[in-house]
């Protein structure tokens, strides 16, 4: 949000939304907002997060957005858009809705291998395609790089934690694609990753908390 700087009366677009976070940012900062995400649940609780603040909550594709060419001044995706199957659907319609001189913001993870093996002991497959190839610059510039002037950051996510067990309490309610994901398993598979995650907490045990960091890239971009 510091390197977008917000702007009163700007038009933007969250793609891929989830509980909402950069939506209510930017409106708060007077920026006029629309969410967009593809699970209901995940806009209810959006909505109930930007607490009347005058943000627009759509149901939609990252893929297919329903949105006219150049609807926005700034569009951004956190941790979301990356995680659609199509990367070159996704990267054609970022380009799409965002106006000539627009801005555009999002973040990738990097691989990490921690997490690789919560869902590998839970027998849960590798995701496919894997959104962290959004992190890999190349590939980045190939989808993105005809429609925005491109500059990439490494930068690194942290969290703390009191406990292995508020770790799972907020991984599992506040992350959208692993909430996601959690929906879709059987009760036991389930337990199998509320297990491998606490297991995942106690090694990252550091001084009495649980430190958790991951590193990630913030892709910014101007449209041509």
């Amino acid at each position: 949000m510091a390197r977008l700087e917000p702007r009163p009366g700007e038009r933007w677009l969250d793609v891929a939304t989830g509980t909402g976070a950069v939506a209510i940012r930017a409106a708060r900062a007077g920026a006029e907002v629309v969410g967009v995400d593809i699970t209901p649940a995940l806009l209810e609780q959006a909505r109930a997060n930007a607490e009347g603040l005058p943000i627009r909550w759509d149901e939609g594709d990252a893929q297919n957005l329903p949105y006219e060419d150049a609807s926005f001044d700034v569009v951004v995706s956190c941790f979301g858009a990356v995680f659609a199957p199509d990367d070159q659907a996704v990267a054609r319609e970022l380009g799409r809705v965002c106006r000539r001189g627009g801005r555009l913001g999002l973040t990738a993870w990097r691989a990490e291998e921690g997490l690789r093996s919560v869902y590998e002991r839970a027998e849960i497959g590798p995701q496919d395609p894997d959104p962290t190839r959004w992190s890999d610059e190349a590939h980045v510039r190939r989808l993105l790089g005809d429609a925005f002037e491109l500059e990439l950051e490494p930068g690194v996510w942290r969290a703390s934690f009191e406990t292995p067990e508020r770790m799972w309490e907020w991984w599992s309610t506040g992350v959208p694609p692993f909430v996601a994901m959690l929906r879709g398993l059987e009760p036991e598979r389930r337990a199998a990753v509320r297990e491998e995650m606490l297991a995942v907490g106690e090694r990252r045990r550091a001084n009495g908390r649980v430190e958790f960091t991951r590193d990630y890239v913030l892709v910014l971009g101007r449209r041509r």
